[in-house]
């Protein structure tokens, strides 16, 4: 990242919004605002394949899930925050990923200027790609700050998007399973 580039964007806007960038509140603003940025969108150049390539056997073809991941995302159309959890099940086939990989999977690539949807499609197609799983399923609930901050405003919205891969895509009652282990309390 070219921490300079973004300082000086950063001043600019300042100045374009009418406020005085020499303002004792505003001084370190750009600098701040640099941080925040290597921070929040670190994905960049990131491969999941880091995280999912330690495995280990297991005898097993039974769904795993790990549910209520939460993150926090920024929108590629506004610039704005997105945020919710995802939910990620899975079907060994042979191995299975430690449960914090799939977590650290999922930062990957919220950690970007990201779309939903896209975001959706990219974790499922990590997970058969690196587990070479017998299928994925993936569900994401988020709110999106740019309808309810700007726009629409309709706070509390949620937006629900999945992928289906493999087992999960061509059998109901497995997409069914992973709906209501989701809802379990």
């Amino acid at each position: 990242m070219d921490d300079n580039k973004i300082k000086k964007a950063v001043k600019m806007i300042i100045e374009a919004i009418g406020e005085d960038p020499e303002r004792e509140g505003l001084l370190e603003t750009p600098d701040r605002i640099a941080r925040m940025y290597k921070e929040i969108f670190s994905g960049l150049g990131q491969s999941p394949e880091k995280h999912l390539k330690k495995v280990f056997t297991v005898d097993s073809d039974d769904i795993v899930l790990e549910k209520d991941i939460v993150f926090y995302s920024t929108c590629e159309h506004h610039l704005m925050p997105f945020y919710g959890k995802a939910h990620i099940a899975y079907i060994p086939n042979g191995k299975v990923v430690g449960l914090s990989k799939l977590a650290r999977t999922v930062e990957v690539f919220a950690k970007r200027l990201q779309l939903q949807e896209r975001m959706t499609i990219q974790i499922a197609d990590s997970i058969m790609k690196y587990l070479n799983a017998k299928g994925v399923m993936v569900v994401i609930e988020a709110e999106h700050m740019c309808m309810t901050m700007r726009g629409i405003k309709k706070p509390g919205s949620k937006t629900i998007t999945v992928a289906t891969r493999g087992r999960f895509k061509d059998e109901l009652k497995f997409r069914s399973e992973v709906y209501k282990m989701i809802k379990m309390e």
